[in-house]
């Protein structure tokens, strides 16, 4: 394990807590390209990573992510789509991330207060009580600084 991961299992852990109980429902496969595509431009981004299916044996996984692609099961919990968006977000093109880093958690932190509607000071405040590191001002690693200039003008 990365030094900058060396939060995994405690965002793991926290999230089965804190945010799974929150969410119980189900999403199917069908939906997460338009679900991707829509919060990606509300994001203010362009070019979302495309959706694939998780491989038939990875049966320990919820889904994973990189820049460019997000694979999922054919039904997930919604909080499962946020953390992978969360994680393409904190990545860039070439292979480059934060983990489950303080960047990561952030944009996580952001996406499930505006899209779950959890309370941002309960949510920030268990990421305390739990011991993890989260930048609650992260933004996209893939910006360059006119584009984030651009994004918040």
């Amino acid at each position: 394990m990365t030094a900058r991961d060396a939060q995994r299992g405690r965002v793991y852990a926290w999230e089965d807590r804190v945010v799974a109980p929150r969410d119980p429902g189900g999403v199917g496969f069908a939906a997460a390209q338009g679900m991707i595509d829509a919060i990606w431009a509300e994001q203010g981004l362009r070019y979302p990573p495309r959706a694939e299916k998780l491989p038939p044996q990875a049966r320990r996984s919820l889904g994973d992510a990189t820049r460019l692609c997000i694979r999922l099961p054919q039904v997930f919990p919604s909080w499962v789509l946020l953390h992978e968006i969360a994680h393409a977000m904190s990545s860039t093109h070439d292979g480059e991330g934060d983990g489950h880093g303080a960047v990561f958690m952030g944009l996580y932190a952001q996406l499930l207060v505006r899209y779950l509607r959890l309370p941002e000071r309960e949510l920030l405040a268990s990421l305390r009580a739990a011991g993890i590191a989260v930048d609650p001002g992260a933004k996209p690693l893939f910006l360059d600084a006119d584009s984030a200039a651009s994004r918040s003008a």
